[in-house]
């Protein structure tokens, strides 16, 4: 949309100059060159092909509304659905254009790909960010530039708030929190209520949203619970492979494990092989109960077959909201500066194979 106005007023400036060109009193009187006259030609042919192209199209690329999206990166099921979620929302067809920028898990590679966004002179950008530190001077570039930022899955720590116009994502303490009930009450059932419990938790990617909030909310529940014993925590990145490899760990240095506390789904799935390939069982079942969060639909995959207890959602599908708060903006409308979106729980009491054929991701 920028780039239409640029265009416009550079045509404005050029044919301001041809009809300048002359000099002198009788400016007026002066006539273009020939040289002008096929330059002036030149740009109107290009201008209606450009035109009829537009049309072709549907839409003209100068009515679209540009956002660049700096997402994360691809380390899990649930980032996937996230991406998906954004990619299908934001296509030429709902009025948008999509720059997107997987940053592989690197805030250096987010700072690049927002700066470039600057530099194209997008309408919006959207951040999934790393970590929540050291984000200041990019944003505030983005400022000085008017484009406004917003938030999505995990927060920033910022000393000025305007920086972003809103966030959207999941409430990660309240998440957390809902583990450690749903965990108190699983352990009553089984009669292990006041029972010495020995917990391991596999962190997520240490600073980020997720792992801060997800973590407070467990410790939370843990100063309820005097029987509740912490033996150790470990970053798994949010990966599958990391997630095995701090759970190997953990085995060998922990010989009576009772929960697993896995900050996302795709560890829970490397901790669970991690605790086969040592001749233990998991799951309902099992030696050792495992939870996650997430609610990917490996995990429901996982509870039907018996390995993982129970999913706490955070749910990945934010392009629609993030494209409301947009529509909002657009006309110029107040907009709430965080937004959670809906989650609930399972566990392998439920009907998980219902649920999973209704699930979206």
């Amino acid at each position: 949309m920028k780039k239409k106005l640029m265009a416009i007023a550079m045509t404005a400036a050029m044919v301001g100059s041809l009809t300048a060109c002359g000099g002198g009193a009788k400016e007026t009187t002066a006539a273009p060159t020939e040289a002008a006259k096929t330059e002036v030609a030149e740009t109107e042919a290009k201008a209606e092909e450009s035109k009829e192209a537009d049309a072709g199209s549907g839409k003209a690329d100068g009515d679209l509304i540009t956002v660049g999206y700096a997402q994360v990166g691809a380390e899990s099921d649930w980032r996937t659905a996230n991406t998906e979620s954004f990619k299908s929302t934001f296509t030429e067809e709902n009025g948008y254009k999509l720059i997107f920028d997987d940053a592989q898990q690197k805030q250096e590679n987010q700072i690049k790909a927002i700066r470039s966004f600057i530099q194209q002179e997008v309408d919006y950008i959207v951040v999934a960010p790393v970590v929540e530190t050291g984000w200041e001077t990019v944003l505030e570039e983005a400022k000085e530039a008017g484009i406004p930022v917003i938030l999505s899955d995990r927060q920033m720590q910022l000393s000025d708030d305007s920086l972003y116009e809103a966030w959207v994502g999941g409430n990660f303490v309240k998440e957390g929190e809902t583990c450690g009930d749903w965990l108190a009450k699983y352990l009553e059932d089984q009669g292990r209520g006041d029972e010495e419990i020995n917990m391991v938790t596999i962190q997520g990617t240490i600073g980020a949203s997720a792992q801060v909030g997800r973590t407070e909310g467990m410790d939370n529940k843990l100063k309820e619970h005097s029987n509740w014993k912490m033996l150790d925590r470990q970053s798994g990145e949010f990966t599958q492979a990391k997630g095995q490899e701090v759970m190997e760990s953990f085995l060998k240095s922990y010989p009576d494990i009772d929960v697993v506390i896995c900050e996302n789904d795709n560890e829970a799935f490397g901790a669970i092989d991690a605790i086969h390939a040592a001749g233990k069982t998991c799951g309902p079942d099992g030696d050792i109960i495992v939870v996650s969060f997430d609610s990917v639909k490996a995990a429901f995959e996982s509870m039907i077959k018996g390995d993982l207890n129970a999913t706490f959602e955070c749910n990945p599908l934010h392009g629609p909201r993030v494209a409301e708060i947009i529509q909002k903006l657009e006309k110029g409308e107040q907009v709430d500066k965080i937004q959670y979106v809906d989650e609930a729980y399972f566990d392998t009491s439920m009907d998980l194979e219902n649920i999973l054929k209704d699930r979206a991701y």
